[in-house]
């Protein structure tokens, strides 16, 4: 038996064990043999990968170190006995060689993987073999039977309503922080809208990043239970209430490996959607040169795909195909996209327009599931309670409900102007790259790191203009994201 050390080691997304090469009765053969082991002690059990320490001031004789993840999974406190032994491979490891293989995998088959995916028995280098395969070649009934098993694990939500809404957007497009103004507005008319986002994993902030600037969003199940009872919605991080949790570890794999097929795509999203206790869902599909999604006929077998898994699902959705040719509002980043939003809601004179039509737009798709409305009065239902200041008051309970943000966030003292080479009009704006450059800024793990846009497509530009401005919380931040837009600003700018 060994005892428990928990060990300040983040191996995120995987668990990892941590013993001595010598003095555990084990020889650095056997240790190296193993490479994945099973932990398991009073009825828990992970399995986790194994690093070898010859460092004993980090570890003693009979200890065996847990990393952050490996230990909170677990569940025992530090000092309780566990055994090792060497973990089987996974049953569904053959399947996912089939797969490699070409085959077209059974329900149950498909069902199995998923679950050893969510119990971390994967390797992130056999996810990426599954992912890769699935990547190749994947039947409709196959991309239902991967939505229904991750939406089938984890903690999954009954808000004991007819009607809940939700409102998502495949991302890719810097600064669309919609759904801070979409669910405000819902909320004030009385739809119930329980929002729950993830961070950002590649993008320059995510709806819980930008959100986190004004308020908390790391709620337990019971605070977003009460929030929503009270306020009939709430904007948090979804990380924290495990839903649908194989689609966590998947995405670990996912973004470094750049996979992002639409059939993962709707697995993902409709499984956290489900998870999440949503009846209807109002999906935006934004369409652009530099977007997820580069063509109309790209875009409408997306949409077909959505339709039908949400459709067996007994999902409701109205699917929307929208321009997504270049960044919208004025900020990207969790600051400047915070402020661009509390700029809409407020009704300022300065708010960027772009945010502000586009979040009415699907503000008004999603009150139009509400029976109680004619069809088509949605949208002039969203106008009313933006221009009333309804949408606003409702932000500020939902604030003041999740616990309004102590620390203040300003955008990065640290800062590069960006200037047009010439006299012109802009043409275009890459949304990848201007992401990209924010990113190195530090966005969004600073929060005052990102870009503010100067200019958007349309615009007539003067050589040595600024187009945009960089922020920046340090100066190593500035020079990454500075030496970027050098080599490419991201505009286009034609005489």
């Amino acid at each position: 038996m060994l005892t428990i050390k928990r060990l300040a080691i983040d191996t995120y997304p995987e668990n990892t064990a941590f013993l001595l090469r010598r003095s555990n009765g084990y020889s650095a053969e056997q240790f190296q043999a193993l490479r994945k082991i099973r932990v398991s002690g009073e009825g828990a059990e992970i399995l986790a990968s194994l690093a070898l320490v010859d460092e004993s001031l980090l570890l003693k004789p009979g200890e065996i170190g847990l990393g952050e993840q490996a230990f909170r999974r677990l569940g025992l406190p530090e000092g309780a006995q566990v055994a090792i032994e060497q973990a089987r491979p996974p049953a569904s490891l053959e399947y996912v060689r089939r797969k490699i293989d070409g085959d077209t995998l059974e329900d149950d088959e498909i069902a199995a993987i998923i679950r050893d995916i969510a119990a971390h028995r994967y390797s992130p280098m056999e996810i990426g073999a599954f992912l890769v395969a699935c990547a190749g070649f994947m039947t409709t009934q196959e991309t239902l039977a991967m939505t229904r098993a991750m939406a089938g694990l984890g903690n999954r939500f009954d808000w004991k309503a007819p009607l809940v809404v939700d409102k998502h957007c495949i991302g890719g497009i810097p600064g669309n922080r919609t759904s801070m103004i979409v669910v405000p507005i819902v909320a004030a008319h009385g739809l119930i809208m329980p929002k729950t986002s993830s961070r950002a994993i590649t993008s320059p902030s995510g709806t819980a990043d930008t959100m986190e600037v004004l308020a908390n969003v790391d709620l337990s199940e019971d605070n977003m239970r009460a929030i929503v009872a009270r306020e009939k919605a709430v904007l948090a991080w979804g990380g924290r209430v495990n839903l649908s949790p194989a689609d966590d570890v998947l995405i670990s794999v996912e973004r470094p490996l750049r996979i992002d097929t639409f059939d993962q795509m709707v697995a993902s999203i409709l499984s956290k959607k489900l998870a999440a206790g949503s009846t209807h869902l109002v999906l935006d599909i934004p369409v652009g040169p530099t977007a997820k999604v580069r063509s109309q006929e790209e875009a409408v077998r997306l949409r077909k795909l959505f339709e039908h898994i949400a459709d067996k699902l007994g999902l409701v959705t109205d699917i929307v195909i929208t321009d997504g040719s270049q960044p919208v509002g004025n900020g990207i980043g969790p600051v400047l996209e915070a402020r661009d939003v509390m700029a809409v809601l407020r009704n300022d004179a300065d708010a960027p327009q772009d945010l502000r039509d586009h979040a009415l737009f699907l503000a008004g798709r999603v009150l139009d599931f509400d029976p109680a409305l004619r069809g088509g009065r949605g949208y002039a239902r969203a106008m009313e309670l933006l221009a009333s200041g309804e949408a606003l008051a409702a932000m500020e309970r939902l604030i003041e409900a999740q616990g309004r943000q102590e620390i203040r966030h300003d955008p990065g003292a640290h800062v590069h102007e960006v200037r047009a080479g010439e006299d012109g009009r802009v043409t275009a704006i890459n949304c990848q790259r201007v992401a990209r450059i924010a990113r190195l800024a530090g966005a969004p793990m600073d929060k005052g790191a990102g870009i503010d846009l100067l200019h958007k497509v349309g615009a007539q530009v003067r050589k040595g203009q600024s187009l945009y401005r960089i922020h920046a919380q340090s100066a190593t931040g500035l020079g990454f994201a500075r030496d970027l837009a050098a080599e490419d600003s991201g505009y286009e700018v034609t005489r």
